[in-house]
């Protein structure tokens, strides 16, 4: 049986996180996922890595505040061990046209996409040097390859993800620390469910493979990011958006 190791997985209550923690748990790790609201989707979440065999730790954080993150790491040491996997896929939207765009909701969303991805790798990145190992891959997007309209906010916070994990990767790789990035496309979650039937219709004609994606399908690269398939692997922005940004 493979030896169980700890990955912490934000945004893990439901969509791409969910998926995420599922898989990851498949692959022997015992998980810790956080989650801003809904504690019924966390259960389910919880239930299903169990279901894999694994422990899981899971607590509603505010991933925006540096303080929050920083005790919740220290809660999942605590009680799973020591992280060897983060991956960030915590996220909110709020679009509009830039000239209707409250400054709040730049900020708002600046801070948890953005801000909040720095605050829990800045949490981890020294323990995981110290102990020289340890890998980190942060969900972006194709608005962040190419931006979207009535995204500004969002195109620039998926933007610097990618920019702040090339750095990082820089930084870290001498440690043996991998640091990549995902870069999905439209994928089949909650939040694209809510759209405009016309809005889905015109994305989906945009896509030259003419569907949408899954979560699993994400969750599939992120395994593979993290395991040793991966290697000499750092530094990268894999999109996985069937063809849509060619």
């Amino acid at each position: 049986m493979t030896e169980r190791r700890t990955a912490i997985v934000t945004g893990g209550s439901r969509g791409i996180g969910r998926a995420v923690a599922v898989r990851l748990a498949a692959d022997g790790y015992d998980i810790a996922f956080c989650y801003r609201s809904g504690n019924s989707a966390a259960a389910e979440t919880a239930r299903l890595v169990r279901e894999k065999g694994a422990q899981v730790y899971h607590a509603a954080c505010d991933v925006a505040d540096h303080d929050a993150v920083r005790e919740f790491v220290a809660q999942a040491t605590q009680r799973l061990g020591n992280v060897h996997a983060l991956v960030n896929s915590a996220g909110i939207v709020k679009d509009n046209p830039m000239v209707l765009m409250p400054v709040e909701d730049w900020r708002r969303v600046i801070d948890t996409n953005l801000s909040g991805t720095f605050n829990f790798c800045s949490s981890v990145v020294f323990n995981f040097m110290k102990r020289k190992e340890g890998v980190i891959v942060n969900v972006s997007s194709i608005a962040g390859v190419d931006g979207n309209p009535t995204q500004t906010n969002y195109s620039a916070s998926k933007a610097g993800i990618q920019g702040m994990s090339k750095a990082l990767a820089k930084e870290v790789a001498p440690y043996g620390i991998r640091v990549n990035v995902v870069a999905p496309g439209f994928i089949e979650t909650d939040m694209t469910a809510a759209l405009p039937e016309q809005v889905r219709a015109r994305a989906l004609e945009a896509i030259p493979m003419r569907r949408n994606g899954e979560a699993a399908e994400v969750a599939e690269l992120v395994s593979f990011l993290v395991s040793e398939k991966a290697g000499y692997l750092t530094g990268e922005v894999i999109r996985i958006d069937g063809g849509v940004t060619l």
